[in-house]
């Protein structure tokens, strides 16, 4: 088995509250990613985006990771994980530096980021994402990268995304109970964004609701930064409840059903199409209507969709949204979901699946997916801008010894 170290590797872990994807993907030289390793095992000690039984979930993980593991012919140590739950909440800050030699500098760009990021924070909270939106010097708006520019003071508005400290611990307590150490943890649909959005849908506007089996997960795109986050505890698992309340059938058997005959759209169906459904205590299955189906499933999605409606309302961003929504996660997969949306939000709606991938994209050309390979693309960019402050750090150190030996130092 090849180490992680000898080869370029990122490890991605989403850990949902229905299922565990592990994806690991080898960074190239083209500075894209090759998926070389997919494992997926079933949850269990989740809801809800947090941890309800620890030794479940470790058990679980190890599953999933042992697949990929075995995929990739490669150990890991280390992963960037996702996070969810209805105590991730968001704020948009501002902070202001004064400009040293006139010009900004990495360092300036820093400072002022710092500035931005130094709020009162209840001591129970966790800094998970601090995201510039954008920079203001002097009296010039809207600048996006503002290294190099000249001017005397220099404003950042920025996104800042935090979680429960506990919550955090206990998925981390997870991760380490098998031999892994957390690289870094992620809001899951910040890293979905990553792997299902277009640059052109971020500038224009777009909003991505990351639907899962536990949560649904929204983030609000404007101008190219993100301008809004927010987690709703109701999700795909919601549905399997009903269909398993209503049609007397375990929850296992309910799920089955959800993924092969559910539709969102009661009109979508015909009246003439059956499914069997198995029935609790060894009874006899029954055979009811595909129509009734779709009949018990479509209340419970417009609940979802006005939910997440009333999200984008109170953020005061619906305008704004051009490119209009992105669905993704399992729950967004059935048929009839896309038409519903457009139908509740009335703007274009389309199911996003990762993109921008090599090597087994087969594997993961799926919605369930979007948080996983998010993670890988979160994860390169990371490495990437570790590596570019280090040359400069590096650059920064010659010259220091250069004007020394010239006598300015």
């Amino acid at each position: 088995m090849s180490k992680a170290t000898e080869r370029d590797l990122i490890v991605g872990l989403d850990i949902g509250t229905s299922v565990i994807k592990a994806i690991v993907g080898e960074l190239l030289d083209d500075d894209s990613i090759s998926i070389i390793g997919v494992g997926t095992h079933k949850s269990r000690g989740m809801d809800k985006g947090g941890v309800n039984d620890l030794n479940l979930v470790v058990q679980s993980v190890r599953q999933a990771v042992n697949e990929m593991e075995l995929m990739a012919d490669c150990s890991v140590s280390s992963v960037f994980m996702s996070i969810s739950g209805r105590h991730v909440q968001c704020q948009n800050e501002s902070g202001m530096v004064p400009i040293n030699n006139q010009e900004v500098t990495q360092d300036d760009v820093d400072n002022v980021i710092h500035a931005a990021r130094s709020v009162p924070m209840a001591a129970e909270r966790k800094l998970l994402h601090v995201l510039p939106q954008e920079f203001v010097i002097d009296v010039q708006e809207g600048i996006k990268n503002p290294i190099g520019m000249s001017g005397v003071r220099m404003e950042a508005a920025a996104h800042i995304i935090t979680c429960a400290e506990d919550m955090a611990k206990n998925l981390v307590k997870c991760v380490e109970s098998c031999d892994l150490s957390v690289d870094q943890t992620i809001f899951s649909a910040l890293a979905s964004s990553y792997a299902v959005l277009t640059d052109d849908e971020r500038e224009l506007g777009v909003c991505v609701i990351d639907i899962g089996g536990g949560t649904m997960d929204i983030v609000i795109y404007t101008d190219g930064a993100i301008r809004h986050t927010a987690v709703i505890p109701l999700a795909g698992n919601q549905i399997t409840s009903d269909i398993a309340k209503i049609f007397r059938t375990p929850m296992s058997n309910a799920e089955d059903i959800k993924t092969k005959y559910a539709c969102a759209l009661k009109d979508m169906v015909s009246m003439e199409e059956s499914i069997e459904v198995p029935s609790v205590g060894g009874r006899p299955a029954r055979v009811m209507s595909r129509h009734t189906l779709a009949e018990v499933i479509e209340p419970r999605y417009q609940e979802l969709f006005e939910l997440a409606y009333e999200q984008i309302k109170a953020s005061g961003l619906e305008e704004q949204i051009a490119a209009g929504l992105v669905i993704t996660g399992g729950t967004a997969k059935m048929e009839g979901a896309v038409e519903f949306a457009e139908e509740i939000f009335q703007m274009p709606v389309r199911v996003g699946k990762p993109h921008s991938v090599k090597g087994l994209a087969e594997y993961v050309d799926d919605a369930c997916f979007a948080t996983a390979v998010g993670l890988l693309q979160y994860g390169k960019q990371n490495i990437n801008n570790k590596r570019t402050s280090s040359k400069k750090g590096e650059e920064s150190v010659l010259k220091r010894i250069q004007s020394w030996f010239k006598g300015e130092f």
